[in-house]
């Protein structure tokens, strides 16, 4: 673990330097699409690696509840230092995941990569190509100040997905259902629930009861589209009462199965 600042200046704890500024990046493009932020809103953050969403808002806001679950230990630790920093003492962190069941998971730790970490590593092998059409949109939209990264040759993009998920681990961790959660906390509404679990999206959704999608106003979800995982996280959530449905694919990952998901009630 090792402190740097962002672009303007913030400071955060990350393991990976590079790694952190391209989340920093992505964090940024998710507040559009009539998503809206104010004091007071409760934010639950479902795969929150290092915990960048939570050091933005808490930045940006004088008062808001941040609820960060991440499941792995090593980077739980950086999660866990973050909110302490962030001098917001209703951000709030948890060593868990979140599924359809309260049970225990084996999740897969990159240590090279740790944002790739996941409790189904099989979506990228069994899926190699899409794995490194992912990567190679990563380079491909590199922030600014990784100048460098346009010299990057196509054909070296496959060693660099190899070294990637080189060195995994195996890491059992605990998972739960939001709707657990929701009950255990008394949690009265969710302003914005952001999931972005690699691959276990489809089952937090599955883990929400009927009664309890009334409380959320607003989703950022990032979708693997494996196993037509779009069209059921779509039809989920107009079930569920959402009719403002809008699916973007990040510059340099269209030719990937990623995208997100931006759903609002209104």
């Amino acid at each position: 673990m090792k402190k740097i600042k962002l672009n303007d200046g913030t400071p955060i704890y990350c393991l990976k330097e590079n790694e952190a500024i391209v989340l920093d990046e992505h964090i940024k493009g998710y507040l559009g699409y009539n998503i809206k932020i104010k004091n007071g809103d409760n934010i639950v953050d479902i795969g929150a690696n290092i915990g960048m969403l939570g050091i933005r808002l808490s930045k940006d806001f004088n008062n808001i509840n941040i609820y960060a679950f991440e499941p792995i230990p090593e980077i739980y630790k950086v999660l866990e230092k973050n909110a302490n920093i962030s001098s917001n003492k209703k951000f709030k962190t948890y060593m868990k995941g979140v599924s359809n069941i309260n049970t225990e998971l084996i999740f897969t730790y990159y240590p090279n990569s740790p944002a790739l970490s996941t409790a189904q590593p099989e979506l990228w092998e069994e899926d190699h190509n899409n794995f490194i059409s992912a990567v190679q949109g990563n380079i491909k939209n590199a922030p600014k100040s990784f100048w460098w990264a346009k010299f990057i040759p196509d054909f070296l993009t496959p060693l660099i997905a190899k070294y990637l998920t080189s060195n995994s681990k195996k890491i059992k961790s605990s998972v739960i259902t939001l709707s657990s959660f929701i009950t255990s906390e008394k949690i009265r509404k969710i302003d914005l629930l952001k999931i972005d679990c690699e691959g276990e999206e489809i089952n937090v959704l599955k883990g929400i009861k009927k009664n309890h999608w009334q409380l959320i106003k607003s989703i950022i979800m990032e979708v693997n589209d494996v196993n037509n995982n779009m069209k059921k996280a779509k039809n989920i959530l107009i079930k569920a009462g959402f009719r403002n449905i809008k699916v973007d694919k990040e510059k340099g990952f269209e030719k990937t199965k990623l995208a997100n998901i931006y759903a609002t009630r209104n």
